[in-house]
Order: C-alpha cells, then sequence, then structure tokens
C-alpha cells in the first residue's frame, strides 16, 4: 500500500539524493500505515507533517513538486 506524508513549512530533508520540503509529497511503500509511518519517523523523525493513506489530485494542487518515491 502506499502512504502519503507531508513536510513542514520550514523543513526540508535529504533523501536518497533527494531534497523533500513543503512543495512535494513523500510516497512511502509499506504492508500498512504502521510500518509507513515507522518508515518515516526513522527517516525524518519528528520532522514531518501527517501521512495521509489516500490523495486526489485537488490535494495535489498545493504541491508543485508532485509526488516523490522515498522507498
Amino acid at each position: 500500500m502506499k502512504i502519503f506524508i507531508t513536510f513542514g513549512q520550514q523543513h526540508t530533508h535529504p533523501h536518497n539524493g533527494v531534497t523533500l520540503d513543503k512543495d512535494c509529497v513523500g510516497v512511502i511503500d509499506a504492508e500498512s500505515e504502521e510500518e509507513a509511518r515507522k518508515l518515516a519517523f526513522e527517516w525524518f523523525g519528528p520532522e514531518f507533517g501527517t501521512t495521509y493513506p489516500e490523495i486526489d489530485n485537488e490535494f495535489m494542487d498545493f504541491f508543485p513538486r508532485g509526488a516523490i518515491d522515498l522507498n
């Protein structure tokens, strides 16, 4: 399953050669939302916004850099 995460307004995170920020949505592929949150905390500590089980095109209008696969 895919879980989507957002990042805070003032946080940037280097991850796998990409800088993640407020203008993108991270995509974590995991067995469950709990596993995805565990990975997010492992990679970013508490410095990410929220996890979402699904998103739509209207939501993505707020993230000009689009969705970025994290694993």
